[in-house]
């Protein structure tokens, strides 16, 4: 009897070894793998329109109009008309702009307000950008009206305009006004690409008789000589 107890017990004891052993393994099993740290995305490169962020000036007079902000371009525009002999004020700093982002004064004491809009190429200003621009020039007891943009108007904010005498830059004017100032010059300084060299490398050196400078070519058979740069006008040549 002892016996059968004793052996009733051991195969309990091995069927309570035997399912903790299968809960340990299912615990393993559904344990996350340990996950690599997401790498992120180098973005400080790209280019971001929407950014408040304006970088010092020398950097933008050499930047194109489809790498700047808003705030960027306000500041190109300041710099444009100070050099034009107006006096700026720049009211749209921040964003807040209420509908003006410049004042400009010419030698008369005439004020001009501006409204700047960079955009891409495909986005255009809409009419209420117009209208927002009529009430508030009001506000700093402008005159006149100006729309500058990088991009273009629609043809509702054309007529808009051209009904409450709004003045607008688009895109092809502004730039053509930026380049003849001379000081806007985007690209420059960026290492050119360098040109592939010639076959036959000019060496001064060795002149023809034809007064030409003479270039190193080879013949058919593999081996170096000198031949006129003019070729096939001079078809002199000269053995190395």
């Amino acid at each position: 009897m002892k016996e059968i107890i004793g052996f009733i017990i051991l195969i309990i004891a091995l069927s309570v070894v035997s399912g903790l052993l299968q809960g340990i393994k299912k615990k393993k099993r559904r344990s996350p793998s340990k996950r690599q740290p997401a790498v992120k995305k180098n973005t400080s490169a790209s280019f971001n329109r929407s950014s408040t962020t304006c970088r010092p000036d020398e950097v933008i007079l050499k930047t194109p109009l489809d790498q700047i902000n808003g705030a960027e371009f306000e500041r190109l525009l300041s710099l444009y008309f100070r050099d034009q002999g107006y006096k700026v004020k720049e009211v749209g700093v921040g964003g807040r702009d209420g509908g003006v982002d410049l004042v400009i004064t010419d030698k008369r004491g005439e004020k001009t307000a501006v409204q700047a809009k960079c955009y891409a190429d495909h986005n255009k200003v809409q009419v209420m950008t117009v209208r927002e621009l009529v009430a508030a020039k009001r506000n700093h007891d402008c005159i006149l009206s100006l729309l500058i943009t990088t991009s273009d108007l629609t043809a509702d904010a054309k007529r808009e305009a051209e009904q409450f005498k709004v003045d607008y830059w688009h895109g092809g004017l502004i730039e053509n006004k930026l380049r003849a100032w001379g000081k806007w010059q985007p690209g420059k300084g960026k290492p050119k690409p360098k040109k592939a060299a010639p076959t036959g490398s000019v060496v001064k050196t060795v002149t023809c008789a034809c007064g030409a400078p003479m270039v190193a070519r080879k013949n058919k058979e593999g081996q170096a000589f000198w031949g006129c740069s003019t070729y096939p006008a001079c078809r002199k040549t000269k053995a190395m």
